[in-house]
């Protein structure tokens, strides 16, 4: 019997059930990659996305992480978890990820998962000065939707601490694929989107869709229970020279170079938010642990 990218032998996942909570890009890239035996459930709060994920051989259910009313049955439906969805825009919610408590109450209902897996951000250790940073560096976030990440692993860890859950955070970078919408940078580079100049320049980090969904396969067996790892390849380059190089390998110009204060005044305040923090994310507890390389 063929070995999986587990490590493990395939009966192992007979009769297994994955629920993949808000289902996108990556979400559906895991589907995609999980052996034939499990039976992939996956929430979504739009009708019009029913079919395209029957489509995928994933089971829809309808359920929106706003409305708690609409997650009772979410509880005892999977032995496993992943809470792919981002906490709230909205400014209502302040630094709270109101989406992952109501989550976590309709878990607590009824027969709780094996394993649950939240899909986390680097953004939470906020800038760093271009150092490297591994796991065990204190969280610091700068901006609400980091804040709210960090709420969100603190709600998903404190539950798992209690119930016994093996509960795992993945702290992920920029995603990027030539065939994820919005997340090719090439189309960057073909928009003439200026970087700031090298003295005013911070670090990057990525991650490609088709990796990041493999370390969440490999998180909802091998993840140690209220982890956190970083999810990133090895790059930690400065911006600019990540497009440059880019532009290179495509044949295209390479971008314009701005000031900090030509930046700000032309940017919108997103982008902004994140040329303003810099730092070198490591990976090896990934490697280590969920990849075992």
């Amino acid at each position: 019997m063929q070995t999986s990218f587990l490590g493990t032998k395939s009966r192992r996942f007979k009769q297994t059930r994955v629920l993949i909570i808000g289902c996108g890009d990556v979400g559906l890239r895991i589907a995609r990659r999980l052996p034939k035996h499990v039976r992939v459930l996956a929430t979504t709060s739009s009708l019009d996305r029913v079919q395209e994920l029957r489509n995928q051989n994933i089971t829809p259910l309808q359920a929106n992480l706003d409305k708690p009313s609409s997650l009772h049955r979410l509880a005892g439906l999977a032995a496993y978890a992943l809470q792919l969805a981002p906490p709230p825009n909205s400014d209502d919610s302040g630094d709270r990820d109101t989406r992952s408590a109501n989550l976590i109450r309709a878990f607590r209902q009824r027969s709780k998962p094996t394993a649950l897996i939240y899909a986390s951000t680097t953004g939470v250790y906020g800038d760093c000065g271009g150092e490297w940073v591994d796991e065990t560096r204190a969280v610091n976030p700068q901006t609400d939707r980091a804040k709210r990440r960090v709420d969100a692993e603190n709600v998903i860890r404190t539950f798992g601490k209690q119930s016994g859950v093996r509960v795992s955070s993945l702290r992920i970078p920029g995603i990027y694929a030539p065939d994820r919408e919005g997340g090719n940078p090439l189309d960057r580079i073909r928009a003439g989107t200026p970087m700031l100049v090298a003295r005013d320049d911070v670090y990057t980090n990525h991650i490609h869709a088709n990796n990041l969904a493999k370390a969440c396969i490999a998180a909802l067996w091998r993840g140690k229970p209220q982890r956190n790892y970083n999810i990133a390849q090895d790059d930690g380059q400065k911006t600019g020279d990540y497009y440059d190089q880019l532009a290179d390998k495509a044949g295209l110009p390479r971008l314009p170079r701005i000031t900090r204060e030509e930046a700000a005044a032309t940017l919108s305040p997103m982008r902004m938010s994140f040329l303003s923090e810099s730092r070198r994310i490591k990976n090896e507890r990934m490697k280590r642990e969920l990849l075992r390389l």
